[in-house]
């Protein structure tokens, strides 16, 4: 039980960082909640929830037939180690988030689709991070995979509603020393996961 509850932590970390880093799907949260209301930010937040579910599905299958390789598992494992290595980067050097608005008629969900389904970044994370840390915990127990995925999007989708009622309420916030604090201090605890994907690649070529 120890074990999944670490994995579901690791999923809340990751989706944390994920929901409230900026980017194309948080910018677009944001925006549609100051031109609209927080409604609209509500759509575009929970549009993950359905353009990840075949990245999510077909990264873990690719991964699941090249298990045997620890070559292949060791490429992308060190592969993962610089995608969140660059996270980190993006998290400690944030500053904030500028917004240039136009009032035009709001299409939330639809557009929240769409930035997801072109944004780099689920692919990316899933083929590179999510993919083997799910098949990790399926190692250990179906729970554990279970409980990564569900930590990792309960907390994505969820922060990004929550940056929604706040920015409602303030315009401000993503401008704020809280904000800008708290993903720079994530993005630290990101250099630890890191460090931990550059050590398992190095078990997987031999090298420790």
């Amino acid at each position: 039980m120890v074990n999944s509850l670490s994995f579901l932590l690791t999923g809340i970390l990751f989706g944390l960082v994920a929901g409230i880093s900026p980017g194309p799907l948080l910018t677009l949260v944001i925006s549609e909640t100051l031109r609209h209301n927080r409604k609209e930010g509500i759509l575009v937040a929970i549009a993950p929830l359905l353009t990840d579910l075949p990245i999510v599905l077909v990264s873990v299958l690719i991964l699941a037939k090249l298990s045997n390789s620890n070559l292949i598992l060791g490429t992308i494992s060190l592969s993962g180690a610089l995608f969140i290595g660059y996270l980190a980067y993006e998290s400690i050097s944030v500053k904030g988030i500028e917004l240039n608005l136009q009032k035009i008629n709001p299409q939330s969900f639809r557009k929240g689709v769409i930035a997801n389904f072109l944004n780099p970044h689920p692919y990316l994370f899933w083929i590179a991070v999510g993919a083997p840390m799910v098949l990790k915990a399926y190692k250990v127990n179906t729970l554990s995979a279970c409980l990564f995925i569900l930590g990792f999007y309960l907390l994505l989708v969820g922060s990004k509603i929550i940056v929604a009622l706040v920015v409602d309420k303030s315009r401000d916030f993503m401008k704020s020393n809280i904000y800008i604090y708290s993903i720079r201090l994530l993005g630290f605890i990101l250099l630890i996961f890191a460090i931990v994907f550059i050590r398992d690649g190095l078990k997987l070529f031999g090298f420790i």
